[in-house]
């Protein structure tokens, strides 16, 4: 008998479990809209270079269109339908919306995770190709626009909102410090 080409398995999405059997060639894109109906993520180019379909693995960034299904069993994952608390908005979603962080807003939830993501970096330290000094004794370096569009530089936005975009994360940054 020839091996199976499918697996069982659980994903924790936004603090729920699902069970679901998948294809071993099923991205995490695909099983999160087509199996689990969760059509926040976005497809756009569907080769990890736009960052349309960023989500949170662990509370890491990840691009939901390059990770397989199978290898995110164990891990937790948030979609953009998961960063709220009820009818609270997260302060990046609310920061996008208050500054016009989107015009079509086709890229806005991978927009929105990616910022999320960026915002915990940059307040554990980690460095990025824009900043300066690297030295762990330096601590974070200033978020300047300069930082920002570098660490968001994987999410792409045809539309061009870059500058309301940067200012959302700065302003949901100063709220996360506060």
């Amino acid at each position: 008998m020839p091996p199976s080409t499918s697996s069982d398995l659980t994903l924790s999405v936004n603090g729920e479990k699902y069970t679901l059997t998948v294809d071993h060639r099923t991205t995490l894109l695909d099983a999160l809209r087509e199996r689990l109906d969760l059509t926040g993520t976005k497809k756009g180019c569907d080769q990890g270079q736009c960052g349309a379909c960023t989500v949170l693995v662990d509370g890491r960034r990840s691009v939901a269109c390059l990770q397989l299904a199978v290898a995110a069993e164990g891990r937790e994952i948030t979609t953009i339908e998961g960063v709220a608390e009820g009818e609270r908005l997260h302060p990046v979603q609310q920061a996008f919306l208050d500054l016009d962080g989107y015009q079509c807003g086709y890229c806005t939830p991978g927009q929105i995770c990616s910022a999320i993501a960026v915002i915990e970096e940059h307040a554990a330290g980690w460095p990025s190709a824009a900043t300066a000094d690297v030295r762990p004794e330096a601590g974070p370096p200033p978020l300047t626009p300069e930082e920002i569009r570098e660490r968001m530089s994987g999410n792409l936005c045809r539309c061009g909102a870059y500058v309301s975009i940067v200012q959302a994360v700065a302003r949901a940054a100063e709220e996360a410090v506060a």
